[in-house]
């Protein structure tokens, strides 16, 4: 096999996981609060102290994917442009 196939191989392999991961799970951890709902800080003694809410995913820890939020937006256009 030639460098080329396989690295088109390796590349249509992740895209169809990763395509295979939005559909089954389309919301992800936030990157920001990695997930908690808010930002964890520390106090002058070094331990750990919940923060405010995290305004990036409304305190749900959770973000839509950017493989689903383009598919959603592909869908969208199709549905406006067939009717």
């Amino acid at each position: 096999m030639t460098p080329a196939l396989l690295a088109i191989a390796c590349l249509l392999t992740v895209t169809f996981c990763y395509g295979g991961l939005c559909a089954a799970v389309p919301f992800g951890p936030c990157r920001k609060c990695r997930g908690w709902g808010f930002e964890m800080k520390h106090d002058r003694k070094g331990r750990m102290k919940r923060g405010k809410d995290c305004r990036r995913c409304r305190a749900t820890g959770k973000r839509i994917r950017v493989g689903r939020h383009l598919f959603n937006v592909a869908m969208r256009i199709h549905r406006d442009g067939t009717r």
